[in-house]
């Protein structure tokens, strides 16, 4: 058994950690573009929130 030498099937722990890293620098850009179109969302509301309510209110029998 001394003289057996461990198999790698080439995917080792540092694979796992630089995919990691990939995964979240993703997640981090799509987290970046969805807070910007949220404050675009919010500038717009800002600006034309009464007309904005208005569209919701019920008139007469709607």
């Amino acid at each position: 058994m001394a003289g057996q030498k461990r198999v790698s099937d080439g995917y080792e722990e540092d694979d796992v950690c630089v995919e990691q890293v990939a995964e979240s620098g993703r997640a981090a850009g799509v987290h970046a573009d969805l807070d910007a179109v949220l404050d675009d969302i919010d500038a717009v509301l800002e600006t034309h929130a009464e007309e904005f309510v208005a569209n919701f209110v019920q008139k007469g029998g709607q």
